[in-house]
């Protein structure tokens, strides 16, 4: 499985969860089967607000699951649409992050969950 996690930081898998997918700065990408690990810049940082297209963020690099702090509900369509599923980032670093998605602990996430829907804020 690959998975993105949004970061501002490149400290690998001990980088912290950023608090917006479309905003932040560099996503992780980590392969479960072969255990690499990639940071690679967000190519749609600067777009205006609910223009995210997540595809052009991740470079086209192909993702079967994000985990996110906070997500704008076109951008889980977009994704979902894709085949990528959208879960809630857990509070601690990226690591923790992949443990949790393994043990299905974090939330998988709809377009209701998006921040600003139903009193839902942004970030963790």
């Amino acid at each position: 499985m690959r998975i993105c996690i949004h970061t501002d930081q490149d400290r690998g898998l001990g980088s912290l969860p950023y608090a917006h997918f479309g905003s932040a700065p560099l996503f992780i990408l980590h392969d479960t089967e072969t255990g690499e690990t990639r940071i690679i810049n967000n190519n749609d940082q600067h777009h205006s607000h609910g223009a995210c297209h997540p595809l052009r963020g991740l470079g086209g690099q192909a993702v079967d699951a994000v985990s996110v702090g906070g997500i704008g509900g076109r951008a889980i369509d977009r994704l979902n649409e894709m085949g990528i599923r959208v879960y809630r980032s857990y509070v601690g670093n990226a690591k923790e992050n992949l443990e949790h998605l393994k043990s299905n602990v974090l939330m998988e996430l709809t377009p209701s969950d998006a921040c600003g829907h139903y009193g839902h804020g942004c970030g963790n």
